[in-house]
């Protein structure tokens, strides 16, 4: 199980590290044929956009991991220790829910979009690649809920603040 994280840990940092580095590439590119050459690329904003919502899915599983999510600890820490690790466990299970719906009804989007065929306008790729960031993100997310829900589960009394780290 270690290994299986870790593993999705790499993956997680080296993906968002590459498409955020590509991403400025791709933008600086545009600023300098834009204002420079006079001139403009096509395709950029349009894979801008795309990396910018993978980035931002595979980048909420991170923020899980790293317990970076906006929370209410204030209704925690009024409670009894006893019930904190309840409620908590409870808030994680509403979140591991949400994810696989969100994961069930994108699949169904991008099944429905492999069988229409359709495309970006400016690049002409199958536009299910786009799409698929939510289902991929959702279920990473998923697996780091579960991360945490047995971290606090292994730990009754605690809060998970600062994510897993």
């Amino acid at each position: 199980m270690k290994l299986f994280l870790h593993i999705i840990d790499n993956i997680e940092e080296y993906l968002c590290g590459s498409m955020i580095a590509t991403m400025a590439l791709i933008v600086f590119l545009q600023v300098v044929y834009r204002f420079v050459l006079k001139s403009s690329l096509t395709w950029s904003e349009e894979v801008s956009r795309y990396l910018l919502v993978w980035i931002t899915f595979i980048g909420a599983s991170s923020g899980v991991k790293h317990g970076s999510h906006v929370g209410v600890e204030a209704l925690l820490l009024i409670l009894p220790k006893k019930l904190r690790s309840f409620v908590n466990l409870g808030g994680i299970a509403i979140c591991i829910f949400f994810c696989l719906v969100v994961s069930v009804f994108s699949l169904k989007i991008i099944a429905k979009q492999m069988e229409l065929g359709q495309v970006s306008p400016a690049m002409q790729i199958p536009i299910w690649w786009a799409y698929l960031a939510i289902p991929v993100g959702t279920i990473l997310m998923s697996i780091r809920y579960i991360q945490v829900a047995i971290t606090i589960y292994r730990n009754k009394n605690i809060i998970v603040e600062g994510g897993l780290i």
